[in-house]
């Protein structure tokens, strides 16, 4: 197992998408309805002073998992605006920012068509849809959206730059692209170059590698949890590394800030 594990982190881009897409069939498979509905690293705030985010008692068991999503989008207002999520995993995110935050529309947008239809069938929310498509492809018109949500996501990318392009096409004017992801140090400051050769303003930039890590650290052993019911032995290894629970290479590069945790807030120029 520790082999499969080694060769997953030293993969190309695209052995890395398939493993995923198999992982995410597993996952569907495995876990029915709000059992899970997150696959992010998670979020918690460092200053204890801090009010704690108020969740209806569903959504409590994933809090961190939901706090990451709203540390991402908090700082614009979403409230009547058609909002676009760009790689929607299990649809938690999309669930959460159109029960709480009251877009106009929101859609969440996969390349696996058994997310998508997962979540079309089991988060059924007015002004909440899913589809099928390819972030590096938009099927939208010019100008169609006032913001775009993309969580740990774009690292799978093959072509960056023609993510951010067509982000740029399908937001209207003065839109805001609402991002979070790992990267290192150098991955970002290339990102960030991307980011404004594409004509996106940086509003907002922020590492917030602590923050996630307290948020393993405390989740962590109902993220183990969660495998041990549902995962067979044999791939525990595996799927504490996709989970990043401690003791995981992922964790680690976490911990020793190999890998850092960046949330931008872009406007469209």
């Amino acid at each position: 197992m520790r082999k499969i594990i080694t060769y997953y982190l030293s993969a190309s881009m695209r052995i890395k998408k398939t493993l995923w897409r198999m992982m995410h069939r597993f996952i569907i498979n495995k876990y029915e309805g709000s059992e899970l509905v997150f696959l992010n690293y998670g979020y918690d705030y460092l200053d204890s002073n801090n009010e704690s985010l108020k969740l209806k008692d569903i959504d409590e068991k994933e809090r961190f998992c939901l706090q990451l999503y709203h540390s991402t989008v908090a700082d614009i207002e979403l409230k009547n605006k058609d909002v676009l999520e760009v790689g929607c995993g299990r649809g938690g995110g999309a669930s959460y920012i159109t029960r709480y935050l009251k877009p106009k529309s929101y859609i969440g947008l996969d390349m696996s068509k058994e997310v998508v239809k997962f979540n079309n069938k089991y988060h059924k929310i007015p002004d909440l849809s899913f589809v099928v498509g390819n972030a590096q492809k938009l099927p939208y018109e010019d100008q169609s959206f006032d913001a775009i949500v993309n969580v740990e996501s774009s690292r799978s990318y093959n072509d960056m730059d023609a993510f951010i392009s067509e982000v740029h096409r399908v937001l209207r004017p003065k839109g805001h692209l609402l991002f979070a992801d790992i990267r290192t140090e150098e991955e970002n400051e290339l990102l960030r170059e991307r980011f404004k050769m594409a004509g996106l303003k940086v509003i907002k930039e922020v590492n917030i590698l602590q923050n996630v890590v307290k948020a393993l650290d405390l989740d962590s052993e109902r993220r183990c949890q969660l495998i041990k019911k549902k995962t067979p032995k044999m791939f525990h290894g595996l799927a504490e590394e996709f989970s990043s629970t401690k003791g995981s290479q992922r964790y680690e590069e976490f911990a020793d800030g190999s890998m850092i945790y960046m949330q931008y807030v872009l406007q469209k120029e």
